[in-house]
């Protein structure tokens, strides 16, 4: 089952972004879920992750900019993102960690412009 992501979009430099991703109850309810970003020409890395129980944790290389949080009623994880910069340009995904094949959906654009 593809797990669609939206809430992309152009955004300056210090804005701020709200992903969503929601998916099955079955997923969400076992499985700890993240978020992924890939730019153009890079590998897909995984930036968030957040516990079936609520727990996060983030990639390094986020210093703090990024929130990932989980709504059990709707079973929807979000990624917060703050303080945006030009290299967070990439298409942002939602998957479980670790990843399926058949949960890539297409993604969602963020675009920082300087």
């Amino acid at each position: 089952v593809q797990l669609q992501a939206s809430g992309g979009g152009l955004v300056q430099a210090g804005g701020s972004l709200r992903l969503s991703c929601a998916a099955s109850r079955s997923i969400f309810s076992t499985r700890t879920m993240g978020w992924y970003r890939q730019a153009p020409g890079k590998m897909r890395e995984l930036v968030a992750r957040i516990s079936v129980s609520g727990v996060p944790s983030y990639a390094a290389v986020l210093q703090g900019r990024f929130s990932i949080s989980r709504d059990t009623a709707k079973t929807t994880v979000y990624l917060q993102m703050n303080s945006l910069k030009p290299e967070d340009t990439a298409a942002y995904y939602c998957n479980t960690v670790p990843s399926l094949d058949e949960n890539w959906g297409q993604g969602t654009q963020v675009t920082v412009s300087s």
